[in-house]
């Protein structure tokens, strides 16, 4: 893939979890700024609604909602024109699910913890057929320790919520299969993509007796680099947001060697399809708060509750 990528708007405060819309905008989340913004195709922005804390992934789910993991918020670390997320936020006040009214901007916080177990600092989320959906807790780092965290699933209406999976190594980004029959989940630094079978919605097929959680490892790169947020493309091949050496790495379900495809900015954290034929691809760089698009060699798996 030797096409150059086009900037599609520029200035944006870390931005992430992008969701190209069927009108031809792009709703993304400025986790610095702790908006939810739509970018229009001039390149323009507005604010579609203040969150507050540090909203992470977003996906829309029924009823037309868009969807928030609200990580709590990062201490912010300036240098050289670009912005990297540090520690735990000083004001921090714990992580959450947040779904957002797209048309008049109100903001309802729907999960704060599961049963007993408080969010910590969820971040990416997929919405299966059924319409429940996934999501990552990344947890918080602090300068002496960090959270442990894993893998939970809700339902859009704010009825319940279940941790599946404990424990991962920072969990980042999710997806599901085209068949939805299995999970794909990133650890961040460890640079690892786990596959967990699933016999439903929100269930796991636990069919590997060597790993209590189900999950098997997929054929990944050499080298030392972290994995971000993710989405998956109609071949089922899972297309992974890289950090540090900056790029999408694109890993397949069936153990086929992973490419690799690099873009200007060590810290690329996600990536999404739209355009006709879901054949773009738009990707964050977000410590230089750039949005861009490039055509992409295989389209884009449709996702659930947004008709493009």
């Amino acid at each position: 893939m030797n096409e150059n990528p086009t900037l599609v708007t520029s200035g944006l405060r870390f931005p992430e979890g992008p969701i190209a819309m069927p009108d031809g905008t792009i709703i993304l989340v400025e986790i610095e700024r702790a908006t939810l913004t739509r970018v229009l195709p001039d390149g323009s922005t507005e604010v579609i609604a203040q969150i507050g804390g540090g909203p992470n992934g977003a996906a829309i789910g029924p009823g037309g909602y868009c969807y928030i993991c609200n990580n709590g918020g990062f201490d912010w670390i300036e240098r050289s024109g670009r912005i990297f997320p540090g520690d735990q936020a000083k004001d921090y006040q714990g992580g959450r699910i947040e779904r957002v009214n797209l048309e008049t901007g109100e903001v309802e916080t729907l999960y704060t913890h599961a049963n007993n177990v408080p969010l910590r600092g969820p971040n990416d989320l997929v919405f299966d057929r059924s319409g429940g959906f996934w999501f990552t807790d990344h947890g918080k780092n602090r300068p002496r320790d960090r959270d442990r965290t894993g893998v939970f699933y809700a339902q859009a209406d704010g009825s319940s919520v279940e941790e599946i999976i404990f424990p991962l190594e920072a969990p980042n980004g999710i997806g599901l299969s085209p068949d939805e029959n299995e999970l794909y989940v990133a650890e961040t630094p460890t640079g690892r993509l786990w596959a967990f079978p699933l016999s439903g919605p929100g269930v796991l097929n636990q069919v590997r007796a060597d790993r209590p959680d189900g999950g098997r490892l997929l054929q990944g790169r050499n080298g030392y680099f972290m994995f971000d947020s993710l989405a998956v493309d109609a071949e089922g091949g899972i297309c992974v947001a890289t950090l540090i050496d900056g790029g999408i790495t694109t890993l397949s379900p069936h153990n086929k060697a992973p490419s690799f495809v690099p873009m200007p900015d060590r810290l690329t954290t996600n990536i999404c399809f739209g355009g006709d034929g879901l054949q773009t691809a738009f990707v964050t760089l977000s410590s230089t708060g750039q949005l861009i698009r490039l055509p992409w060699e295989k389209p884009g798996l449709p996702l659930n509750f947004l008709n493009l």
